[in-house]
């Protein structure tokens, strides 16, 4: 009796290990666990009183400087700590927003890298969907359909790093095509819904619309301060010439 009662408390121990709960499946980890969504999550409480705390803020973002200077680089930080410092509320939020899209960015491309050891990848997703989760609301509000697919994608992600199972139990085969896949859409999505030129690092603040009508101006012909330069060329140029042929006569 103890014998069957021993191997049917073992059996449900496997079971409850192996195949996660349908409460347990969307969780993908304590989001605590990421420091940077937590303390943009503070940031933004001390700026949204009245007057904003941008000393406080100040002090939140330093405690995970590091962490972003050492895998973002140092742009961002700049840039967030300049805004913060100069009292520029909305501009240092934005930037906030595109250092979490960073976060998230660098989640997945350590999954990637990193695709075969199932362990590392499901923590890395868990942090990238803890830091998915406190923009959520702002995606949300403006798309609900595009949040609603962002964590489908989320989900998605998270099958494709099928599972080791345990002595054999539960296994499920991996896919890295399907997590590349999840991947592109997730971080397309947010590039475009926050308007940031690229996901890599150097190119912190700016954004598509900037650089678009930099472009734009420094290429309209109809524009005559861009001709400046040319004709000052061109009529050095002319000078030269003039110059040399009075100087063989």
């Amino acid at each position: 009796m103890k014998k069957t009662f021993f191997t049917v408390a073992l059996l449900f121990l496997l079971c409850n290990f192996v195949l996660p709960s349908p409460a347990s499946a969307y969780s993908y980890g304590d989001p605590s666990e990421e420091k940077i969504a937590e303390a943009y999550k503070n940031i933004i409480i001390k700026l949204d009183e009245d007057p904003p705390n941008y000393s406080e803020s100040i002090k939140i973002y330093k405690t995970v400087q590091e962490e972003v200077d050492q895998h973002m680089g140092e742009k961002p930080s700049e840039v967030i700590l300049a805004e913060l410092e100069k009292n520029e509320k909305e501009q240092a939020i934005e930037h906030l927003d595109e250092l979490l899209v960073l976060n998230i960015a660098r989640r997945l491309e350590g999954i990637d890298k990193n695709f075969s050891e199932y362990d590392t990848s499901k923590r890395l997703l868990a942090k990238g969907f803890a830091t998915y989760k406190t923009l959520s609301p702002k995606v949300e509000s403006e798309n609900p359909e595009l949040d609603q697919k962002i964590r489908s994608e989320f989900d998605q992600a998270l099958e494709s790093l099928g599972n080791p199972g345990l002595f054999g139990v539960g296994t499920k085969d991996s896919d890295q095509d399907v997590f590349k896949e999840s991947k592109k859409s997730i971080l397309s999505s947010l590039q475009k819904q926050f308007s940031i030129k690229s996901l890599e690092v150097g190119h912190f603040a700016e954004s598509e619309t900037d650089k678009s009508s930099q472009k734009q101006e420094w290429t309209d012909i109809s524009n005559l301060k861009n001709w400046l330069p040319i004709i000052l060329i061109v009529g050095g140029l002319a000078a030269a010439i003039v110059y040399a042929i009075r100087k063989r006569k």
